[in-house]
Order: C-alpha cells, then sequence, then structure tokens
C-alpha cells in the first residue's frame, strides 16, 4: 500500500508539482465562490428530531391554539410603573414595537381587558371592553387587578407591580406551515408503502421550498429582531429594559457563534502562527502548515455553501475541528521530514519527500479513516444537524488528507532541504520524562491511569443529559439578563402545555348519538342538568333566549356546549382544576393558565360564584369575540372536547431536570389522577428539546461500544493483529472516559453543544494511538528491545504529538474569553482531550506495548 502510494505521489504531484498546485488552487477556487452562501442556522426546527410524533402533535396544537413563540420586552420601572411619565413611555415602546412592518401582535397591560372592576358585566362588556387605555380607567384598581388576576398576574404584570412586558409575535409563513404539513403526510404514507414517482417528486418539490422559506423566514426574523433592538435602545429612561423569549435565543446564538468564528478564530490562526514559528523556527513549516490548513477549511466551507447546507449550534465548531486534525497530519508529516533530514543532511528534497510521503501514508490514512468513523456515530442520531455535522467531518477529513498529501510535498519540493535544524528542544525534554516515568515506575504508571480510570467512570455516572439555555451565556450578557427577569417576574420562559382529550368513551357515544340525531345518552346529560337549576338574573336568560345564531355562526358557537361537550361544563371543570392546581404546584413551573384560570376570572359576572353549567354556556354564547380568543379559544377547542393548560418553566431553575419532570408529570395525571394514558399529552418546545437531548444521549454516549468496536476491527486490518488492536483502543478508552468523567464531576451537563465530545475525544485519542504504534513498530524493527524502541520512538513521533497538543491546547485557550459559553467549553474540552490523548498514548500505551510483547 505504501509503495502504491508514494508511486501515485510520485507520478502526479512531485513529477508535476505544478499541475498538482494548479488542480488544487482550480478547485478552491471554484468552491470559494460559495463561500458567501455560507450560512449559520440556530432555529428551533434546526434542533428537532425528524421523525419525532411529539413535534408533529405540536405543531397541530401550535395550528389549533396558536404559537406560543413570543419575544418578551420586559420592562421595570425604575421608580413607579404607574407614574406618568413611566406610564407614556411604555405606551410609546409599545406603539413603536406595533408600527414595525413584521409584527403582527403587541400584548401590553395596556391592551388587555380588565373585566374584575365594578358594574362589568356581559351586557357592559358586549358594548365596551374597558383597558387601561380608556380615559376614566382606574389606574389604581387596575394596577390591583392586574397584580392578583389569576391571568394576569406573574405574567403581564410581576407580583410586586413594578414590571410588566410586552409580548410580540412575529410575521409567521402560514405557506411554509402547510408545507411542512403536507411533506409529513407523504412520508408517513413512505412508513407504510412505496410512493409513486409524483409523490416522490412532490415531496423533493415541498423539502425545496420548506428550505428556502424557512431561511428567509429565519433571516426576516434576526432583521426584525434587530429593528426590536433599535426601537428598545431609544427608550429606557424611566426603565431598565430587556429582551427575551426563544426567537432572541435562537438570534443572539447565530451571532455569538458568527462572531467567534470571526473574532476567535482570527487569534487562533494568529496564535498559531505565532507557535509554529516558535517551535520550527522557518517560515516554510509555517506557511505549508497553515496553507493546508487554511486550503481544506476553504474548500469545505465552499462545499457547504454550494450544498446549502447551513452550519447550526452543533457544527458550529466544525472548522475548529478540522484546523486540529490538518494540523495534526501536517506537524507529523513536518516532524517525519525534519527526522529524515538529519539522519540523512546529504539526501536531496525528492527523496525526503517521497520517504516522508510513504513512511506517514499508512499512520495517515488510518487515523482518517478512523477518525470518520467516530463522527460517522452520529449519522444514527435521527438529529438532522447532528448528522449533517457527521457528514461535515466525515468529508472535511477527506478534504484535510487530500489536501495535506498534495499541497505538502508540492509546495516543497521547489525548495533545496537546506542546513537541518532539527537539534531538539523543550518537548524532548517532556516526552523523556514521560519515557523515563515509563521506564523507571511501571506500577505507579498503571495504578495512576487506573485510579483515572476509575475517576472517569465515577463521574460518568453523575453526568446529567440536560440543556438550560440560559447557561449558554455569560450572567452579564442582556440575554442572560433578560431571561432572568422573565423567570423571576413573567412566570418561566420555556413553554410547555399539558392537553387532554375527552373520554373516548363520551365521544363513541356523542358520534352515536349524532348518528341517530338523538339526545345525549342519558348517563352523560343527567349529570350535568342538577346545574342547570343555578338561579341567573333576568339579563342572562333574556340575552340568552332572544339572540339567535345563523349558519356557520351558530354551528361555531353551539348555544348548548354545555350540555354537548365533554369539558365545558361545571363538573368536568373542576376535574380540570386540580390538574391545573397540580401543574401550578410543581417547583419548576411558573405561569399556569387554563380554561380554570378564565372561569376563575369570569366569576365576576356571577356574583363571585362558581358558574353552573347553564352559566357557562350562557357566557361562551355572549362573549365579545375579543375576549373570547384571548381567555377561551387558546385554551379550549371549538367543540369542547380537548383541553390545553398552558405552562411555562423556569429555565433559571438550576435543579431542573426536564426528563424526570415530564415523566413525574404523565405519571401523576395518568396514576394518580386516573386519566388513561392515550387521553394525556404532554407537549411543547421543552417536550422536543427534551427528545433531541435523549436521542443524542442515546445515539452518542450508549453506542460508543460500538463505535470503539468498529476502531478495533479497523486496527487489527492495520496492525494485522488482534492483540494489537485490543491494546490499542484503550489508551482511547481512558481518554474519552476521563473527559466525559471530568464534565459529571465538574457538573457540566451533556446537552445539544457539549454531547459531540464523545467523537471529538476518540477522534483525538485513535489518532496519536496509531501515529505512536505504527512508530514504535518500526523502531522495535531497527533496534529489537522494547525500552529503547521506546525511547526513540518519545523523540521522534512523541514530538509530532507534543507539538500539535501545545498548539492546540494554547490556541484553543483564547476561546476562553468568549461570551458564548459552549465556545468555552469546547476549548476546555478539547484541551482536556488533547493533553489525556497525549499522556495515556506516551505512558500507558508504551507500557502494555511492552507487557504485550508486541514487536
Amino acid at each position: 500500500m505504501r509503495s502504491l502510494f508514494a508511486a501515485v505521489l510520485d507520478r502526479l504531484v512531485l513529477d508535476r508539482p505544478w499541475l498538482a498546485l494548479l488542480t488544487v488552487a482550480l478547485v478552491a477556487g471554484i468552491l470559494a465562490l460559495f463561500v458567501p452562501r455560507f450560512q449559520l442556522d440556530a432555529s428551533a426546527d434546526s434542533l428537532l428530531l425528524e421523525q419525532d410524533q411529539d413535534l408533529r402533535y405540536y405543531r397541530e396544537v401550535v395550528e389549533r391554539y396558536g404559537s406560543d413563540d413570543y419575544l418578551v420586552i420586559t420592562f421595570t420601572a425604575k421608580d413607579d410603573l404607574f407614574a406618568p411619565a413611566t406610564f407614556t413611555e411604555l405606551r410609546s415602546l409599545r406603539d413603536a414595537l406595533r408600527d414595525l412592518p413584521n409584527v403582527v401582535e403587541a400584548i401590553s397591560i395596556l391592551d388587555v381587558p380588565l373585566i374584575g372592576g365594578p358594574g362589568v358585566t356581559l351586557t357592559s362588556l358586549q358594548k365596551r371592553i374597558p383597558t387601561l387605555e380608556d380615559e376614566d380607567a382606574d389606574r389604581a384598581r387596575a394596577r390591583e387587578e392586574l397584580r392578583q388576576s389569576p391571568i394576569y398576574s406573574n405574567l403581564l404584570m410581576s407580583t410586586d407591580g413594578n414590571t410588566t412586558g410586552v409580548f410580540l409575535r412575529l410575521q409567521a409563513d402560514p405557506r411554509l406551515m402547510d408545507l411542512i404539513k403536507a411533506r409529513d403526510d407523504i412520508r408517513e404514507q413512505k412508513l407504510e408503502r412505496a410512493l409513486t414517482d409524483a409523490e416522490v417528486a412532490l415531496e423533493r418539490q415541498q423539502s425545496d421550498e420548506i428550505k428556502w422559506r424557512s431561511e428567509a423566514l429565519l433571516d426576516r426574523q434576526q432583521a426584525d429582531i434587530a429593528a426590536v433592538r433599535a426601537v428598545i435602545a431609544a427608550h429606557g429612561e424611566h426603565a431598565e429594559i430587556h429582551l427575551g423569549g426563544v426567537p432572541m435565543i435562537v438570534s443572539d446564538m447565530i451571532d455569538y457563534i458568527r462572531s467567534d468564528i470571526v473574532v476567535f478564530g482570527s487569534g487562533i490562526l494568529l496564535f498559531l502562527v505565532v507557535l509554529l514559528t516558535f517551535i520550527f523556527h522557518r517560515p516554510r513549516w509555517v506557511v505549508v502548515a497553515l496553507t493546508c490548513c487554511a486550503v481544506s477549511v476553504l474548500m469545505m466551507v465552499g462545499l457547504l455553501g454550494l450544498l446549502e447546507w447551513r452550519v447550526t449550534v452543533v457544527s458550529s465548531n466544525f472548522v475548529a475541528l478540522m484546523l486540529i486534525f490538518s494540523l495534526s497530519l501536517t506537524v507529523h508529516l513536518i516532524q517525519r521530514y525534519r527526522e529524515l533530514h538529519a539522519e540523512h543532511p546529504e539526501a536531496d528534497q525528492r527523496w525526503l519527500l517521497r520517504t516522508t510521503l510513504r513512511d506517514k501514508a499508512s499512520p495517515c490514512l488510518y487515523t482518517g479513516l478512523t477518525t470518520m468513523v467516530g463522527f460517522g456515530s452520529l449519522l444514527i442520531s435521527g438529529i438532522r444537524p447532528v448528522i449533517d455535522f457527521g457528514w461535515m467531518m466525515m468529508m472535511g477529513m477527506v478534504a484535510v488528507i487530500a489536501t495535506a498529501f498534495v499541497l505538502f510535498p508540492a509546495m516543497l519540493i521547489f525548495f533545496s532541504p537546506g542546513k537541518s535544524r532539527d537539534h531538539g528542544d523543550s518537548t524532548q525534554v517532556v516526552t523523556g520524562l514521560f519515557a523515563a516515568l515509563v521506564r523507571k515506575q511501571p506500577l505507579l504508571t498503571l495504578l495512576a491511569c487506573v485510579a483515572v480510570a476509575a475517576a472517569g467512570v465515577t463521574g460518568v455516572l453523575r453526568l446529567e443529559v440536560e440543556n438550560r439555555f440560559i447557561d449558554y451565556f455569560k450572567s452579564d450578557t442582556e440575554i442572560h439578563q433578560g431571561m432572568l427577569v422573565i423567570d423571576r417576574k413573567l412566570g418561566g420562559t420555556m413553554p410547555l402545555d399539558v392537553v387532554l382529550d375527552a373520554d373516548p368513551a363520551f365521544l363513541a357515544r356523542q358520534v352515536a348519538a349524532s348518528d341517530a340525531n338523538d339526545e345525549f345518552d342519558d348517563e352523560f346529560t343527567d349529570e350535568f342538568t342538577d346545574d342547570f337549576s343555578d338561579d341567573f338574573t333576568d339579563e342572562f336568560t333574556d340575552e340568552f333566549t332572544d339572540e339567535t345564531a345563523s349558519g356557520d355562526e351558530a354551528a361555531a358557537l353551539r348555544p348548548d356546549l354545555g350540555s354537548t361537550s365533554y369539558w365545558y361544563n361545571s363538573f368536568r371543570l373542576e376535574q380540570l382544576d386540580e390538574v391545573h392546581d397540580y401543574l401550578d404546584g410543581l417547583p419548576a413551573t411558573g405561569k399556569v393558565l387554563s380554561l380554570a384560570t378564565t372561569i376563575e376570572v369570569l366569576e365576576s359576572l356571577n356574583q363571585d360564584e362558581s358558574p353552573g353549567t347553564f352559566f357557562l354556556s350562557v357566557l361562551y354564547k355572549r362573549l365579545p369575540d375579543e375576549i373570547k380568543s384571548t381567555l377561551v379559544d387558546p385554551y379550549m377547542s371549538p367543540d369542547g372536547n380537548q383541553v390545553r393548560i398552558s405552562t411555562r418553566v423556569y429555565e433559571s431553575d438550576t435543579g431542573l431536570n426536564r426528563n424526570e419532570l415530564l415523566r413525574e408529570i404523565r405519571k401523576h395525571l395518568v396514576q394518580e389522577m386516573g386519566y388513561a394514558p392515550e387521553r394525556v399529552h404532554v407537549t411543547g418546545m421543552m417536550v422536543l428539546y427534551n427528545n433531541v437531548l435523549q436521542s443524542l444521549y442515546r445515539s452518542q454516549i450508549l453506542t460508543l461500544g460500538a463505535v470503539f468496536l468498529a476502531i478495533t476491527l479497523m486496527f487489527g486490518v492495520l496492525f494485522r493483529s488482534a492483540k494489537i488492536a485490543l491494546l490499542a483502543i484503550i489508551p482511547s478508552l481512558l481518554s474519552v472516559g476521563f473527559v466525559l468523567g471530568s464534565m459529571g464531576w465538574l457538573g457540566i451537563p451533556l446537552d445539544i453543544m457539549t454531547i459531540t465530545i464523545a467523537a471529538i475525544s476518540v477522534g483525538i485519542g485513535v489518532d496519536d494511538s496509531i501515529h505512536y504504534i505504527h512508530r514504535y513498530r518500526q523502531e522495535m524493527a531497527a533496534v529489537g528491545e522494547p525500552l529503547a524502541a521506546m525511547d526513540r520512538s518519545h523523540t521522534s513521533v512523541g514530538r509530532a504529538m507534543m507539538y500539535t497538543t501545545v498548539i492546540i491546547i494554547a490556541g484553543f485557550s483564547i476561546l476562553a474569553l468568549s461570551n458564548f459559553i459552549p465556545s468555552i467549553l469546547f476549548g476546555l474540552l478539547t484541551g482536556l482531550a488533547m493533553f489525556m490523548a497525549l499522556a495515556a498514548n506516551l505512558t500507558l500505551l508504551p507500557l502494555l506495548l511492552r507487557w504485550g510483547k508486541i514487536t
């Protein structure tokens, strides 16, 4: 293989270097044209499971009850919220936001109906709905209603009465939702039967349109959020204003990632230049190493632009990873060249390059293949951005290997070897210390590795699978502060819905009664008729009997909803109230809204008495559409056979365990409250993100064994020895275990951003093992004595490993200055993985090779 590879490079590169360089330049130049199309995507949809049934149900709930995807502007008065100047500024802010072109709705305390005041009746509500904007509004009474209202308190108004919020709903794309639903229908059919050619073409067409519409919507929302920020910046004289909400999280994540790529990418590049110059002293090595890195990254970025693959928060570090693997490969080539030059100072350039490529062909190719296997494990996650990340890194490794083995010889062939300058440096001292430790204290070395392994295992057992977006941002950033205010003052950040269906038996009897054109079964109607004896004022009964609805309106309003629906009656509302109170009592939940909240507010229209079923029927018919759309429609289906309980979860709760919370809610509703499992649906963005996390955990952590098995088999093919393959995988196991264990001990959870560190650790650890074992066996063939082979390996390939580790750790340490916590963790965890891979392969691996009598 090596001789064939060398012959190919001889003929295609060393004999025709100009042609090789021009070919690379042409390919890179063409792909560079597509770099401007390279884009980031941190939208919620980019982090969801493709075939998640909960996602489909969530979209149905949004379609039926409306979206909970609001921007929230918190407004905390510096003095008194209801002081004239502060009130005027709040109105000015609301009006300015409402005037923005893509703002569909701006809800504030100025706009919501105030129905708790004296003299408010159904009749008065039909004539005029009182709000704070009314000239005769009693602000003191309104303030108390907003503070104490079951609906507005801790949502639009903090309990201390000094913080309020403006809720913005941005323009959506209805066509996009219709397309997604139509495409999902076709995909479900594909699971049951083969699609026709027309259906395949339609699905492809729909997917293409969904893609560009999603991109357009994301870009528009970013522009809208920038416009909202501009409005906020023009206010704030009398209040402290923050921006929050799920759309802002998406926008800010994109901004932080883009900033880190540009700012810290430049900083890392500068670090690499300085460190490469310090280590290798000659400009040619700096130029060659950076050219290989830059060209491979440029080609990959251009390819992503050509394929219109958006980089998400999951794959945002792919550029940094390509730098790591490209630099590692190039440094190994450089170091081997320098060794050969030091051993053969009179050799010509062609021989040095040919020999370098021949010696490093097998280890470099296999490091690339094993790294691709590690990242290939991402393909089974079922999450589109994670799958794309796996493909990106696999294609990226091809680009890294191709550019290094073409550019390295093609560029250097034009230079003379010059005078050898490889006279050793401080890295030789460090690798020598590792060698001395293995030589003099083998048992102590083994015990230290066992201790590290034990610490790693116990740490892994402490790992949590969790995702708190607030932890992605430093405490002094606007988004962190805004999310804290929303959690502490306005009822929580993360939406969670509980949807309860009617009893299937009730629905079956309802259908049977409808088919027979008859009344409801006596068993059900008897349950409700007792409530009809409630004493109502003539005003209500007259209104109920006099007004009639016609056509579609009559069908929609259904004045007898109390007797024909499952939930809209006093008996079932009491049961709903129990569920509401349970959810409201959970430590992790903030504001809880449901039909029970609405009825509690509307009790004032029934002399503060609990309404009976007949009153509810009257109420449903007589309520103005504006109030109904706000207080009823978001929480009950039009037929009254399904209810939705809207809950907000505290994103800042450090003790929150999403998976456990969701499991506990389902368990309580089914086992304690007696609801059949098929009637209970827990949905919302929190559920979808939790599904992603659990899927990632299963696909990445629980399948690590399969990944290591595949790599072990590849080791067996490479080294043609099962014993070597088993020994070679142990340092990588130690490295991965220690990195994951450290996360457990430090309380760093596995989330959407950090869970890929397992694949990264595998790639880094396996690379070092392959390079070391390959050189060790060469030295054993030369000297025949394990300790001597170890010493020679440490001072040769060990130095290349040391160079790469020092350069990467030092370069990526600059990420600690980022405001985006995932970038900081990526830099630190990558550095830890690099160090552990180096330490394990320079201590434990030579020990295992020696005791295993590997030659």
